[in-house]
């Protein structure tokens, strides 16, 4: 593999030859020496769920069946479910430690506050929890307890959560299946009991409680995190930025936040400005903070703060010899940083108690000294600036100008500068007369099987050439967001006519002085909850089921399980979800069919599989066309 292959970003390119230059090794190289990878584990047919196995499963001839008797059917979709499980697992972890920071908050036992009233008071109001007289901590009080109840014992109820937040035509229609979920631990739990040696051996029950684990990922994770962190950090606003590799400083302290849950992140912001005079008094101009992957998107979309990469960019970071601090949490960091760092004067560092690294120092994070524990981190990286190898010091110039924050509430404001009395209104005319096709989510990780953003950033000029409404989240926004797609010029040189036409017209009435950027900027992977809100809006206002509308989802460089749970989620609400690959399925051709095929019939969504930009865009248009013309426009 040559260095072409393994990015489009020249920024990742410099630092990926520095890396070689200096007998770094770095992802891209264990990836080849992998090579060639399990064929029975890429087809999903290798089983270890019991002592007897290893059992592998010829797809061209015997073994048929493992030791027990398991197919290659029941084998695939068990270790699908353990998959999606495990996606599902951290987002509700995730959004868990949510609700108990603000809960915390709400009894000034931590210090953080609560930002957004509005926000509290109207999921309250969802929840049937009546908030006259009550001030912000007593209604947050008594939301977190209603909250937790969720996670308890379920007496055979429903998730409260679920049915108060999801739109009614889909409740009846998970209800109908059999896949409306009860309290998450419990079938996070009962998937896992599933999924061993001797429980289920249906394949297709075994997916429809994958389905299920979809919307437990969701309600219990997804749009659960995304609403308490907006109630405990504020609901994010469009703010202007820098992103990629360029935006790491050489003379000033560089501390780069990484991971996925904002709680210590959003601590070390505020802690890197109220010592920046330390960093100066240590020889420094300042301290830069910069973001990676989800962490790098929290503090971007709320703070400002300039992302610096996505996922195959972590090491990268390192390997500029300007990154004199990476303090982490969990989710998508990589074991070898310590080692790479090793090469360098980088201090990495730890905090949380299921995220620890050898080589890394740890401090463990706790809400209750969350204070002293960012004080002490952005102190260390004060520290380190004062040991560079300045010879090693090698910053890519590449950077380009980023905009995020666009929650649904942004929006939706934005659109209230053309009709304040009817939002929505401006929006679904202009899709009506075809100025916009349709709408997409581009979402998910990197992975080295892929050229870095390569098909990320293609399917989406593409898309944009014919007018598809594009938002975004997780590490395809750093990858749109290198590539210049996610400023007001991107309009100008992707969007098609009429979509850069509606663009322009929001932007200027929102008093932006141009267009919006052609891909908006909804959040980290938490905040993919942003988008089914944005859609049930819209398909509350026409009267339609979400499977009815002309949209669809992609994670075009899917990794992470976390990618299985949330495409499950986006399948069970209706929606054509094009991923880059094929997950470990291939091995069972029942398991493939029902995914790609049978699905759709179900709950109105399927996968859809397609490496190539072009090709996948060519598919997800005519499925936007097809929905279009089944609603008459």
């Amino acid at each position: 593999m040559n260095n072409r292959e393994k990015s489009i970003d020249p920024a990742s390119l410099k630092m990926i030859a520095k890396a070689y230059s200096e007998n770094v090794e770095i992802c891209w190289d264990r990836y080849e020496a992998q090579q060639p990878q399990c064929g029975f584990g890429e087809l999903g047919t290798c089983c270890r769920n019991c002592l007897q196995g290893p059992c592998r499963i010829n797809p061209f001839g015997e073994p048929k069946t493992g030791i027990c008797g398991a197919s290659a059917d029941t084998i695939v979709a068990r270790n699908l479910l353990r998959s999606v499980t495990g996606g599902a697992a951290t987002h509700v972890d995730h959004a868990f430690e949510a609700v108990e920071i603000l809960q915390m908050a709400a009894e000034g036992s931590v210090p953080y506050d609560i930002k957004d009233e509005v926000k509290l008071y109207a999921i309250a109001a969802q929840l049937g929890i009546d908030g006259d007289g009550k001030d912000k901590y007593a209604l947050a009080k008594e939301l977190t307890q209603v909250i937790f109840a969720d996670f308890g014992p379920s007496g055979g109820e429903t998730m409260k959560y679920l049915l108060a937040m999801a739109p009614a035509e889909r409740v009846e229609a998970w209800r109908s299946l059999g896949i409306l979920p009860k309290s998450p631990d419990q079938e996070i739990r009962r998937s896992l009991h599933e999924s061993t040696m001797g429980v289920d051996a249906d394949p297709v029950n075994l997916l429809l409680n994958t389905a299920k684990m979809g919307l437990v990922d969701c309600y219990s994770g997804l749009k659960l995190g995304t609403d308490i962190q907006d109630i405990v950090f504020g609901t994010p606003a469009p703010v202007k930025s820098e992103a990629n590799l360029g935006v790491l400083e050489r003379d000033k302290v560089n501390i780069v936040v990484h991971g996925h849950v904002p709680f210590l992140s959003e601590k070390i912001v505020e802690w890197a400005r109220r010592l920046e005079p330390e960093a100066i008094a240590a020889g420094a101009a300042g301290i830069q903070l910069a973001g990676l992957c989800c962490t790098g998107n929290e503090v971007l979309m709320r703070q400002g703060v300039a992302p610096a990469g996505n996922y195959l960019s972590q090491e990268l970071a390192l390997i500029s010899g300007a990154t004199d601090l990476i303090v982490v949490d969990v989710q998508c960091i990589m074991p070898s940083l310590p080692q790479v760092a090793s090469c360098y004067h980088t201090r990495v560092v730890t905090t949380h108690a299921i995220g620890k690294i050898p080589g890394a120092e740890h401090i463990p994070f706790e809400p209750e000294t969350a204070d002293e524990d960012a004080a002490r981190i952005v102190r260390m990286g004060i520290e380190a600036f004062a040991r560079r190898d300045k010879a090693k010091i090698d910053i890519p110039s590449d950077k380009s100008e980023i905009w995020g924050g666009f929650s649904v509430e942004a929006i939706v404001g934005a659109l209230a500068t053309l009709d304040a009395d009817n939002p929505l209104k401006p929006l679904v005319d202009n899709i009506a007369a075809g100025n916009i096709l349709g709408a997409v989510g581009i979402v998910g990780c990197n992975n080295t099987r892929f050229t870095q953003d390569k098909v990320i950033v293609g399917l989406a000029k593409e898309l944009l050439r014919q007018n598809v409404l594009l938002v975004v989240t997780g590490c395809a926004a750093h990858a749109l967001g290198k590539a210049g797609l996610m400023n007001p010029d991107g309009a100008k040189k992707y969007a098609g006519h009429g979509l850069s036409a509606v663009l322009t017209a929001v932007g200027e009435a929102a008093g932006l002085g141009g267009p919006l950027p052609p891909v908006l900027h909804m959040g980290s992977c938490v905040d993919n909850a942003r988008i089914g809100d944005l859609l049930a809006a819209l398909a509350d206002y026409l009267g339609v089921a979400i499977k009815d509308l002309p949209a669809a989802a992609s994670a075009p460089e899917l990794n992470h399980e976390k990618a299985l749970s949330i495409g499950t989620w986006a399948v069970d609400l209706g929606l054509l979800t094009h991923i880059g690959m094929a997950p470990n399925v291939l091995g069972s051709p029942l398991v493939t069919k029902v995914l790609t095929e049978d699905l759709e019939s179900l709950v109105g969504g399927k996968f859809y599989v397609e490496p190539d930009p072009v090709q996948a865009a060519e598919v997800i248009v005519s499925h936007i066309k097809a929905k279009r013309a089944a609603l008459g426009i």
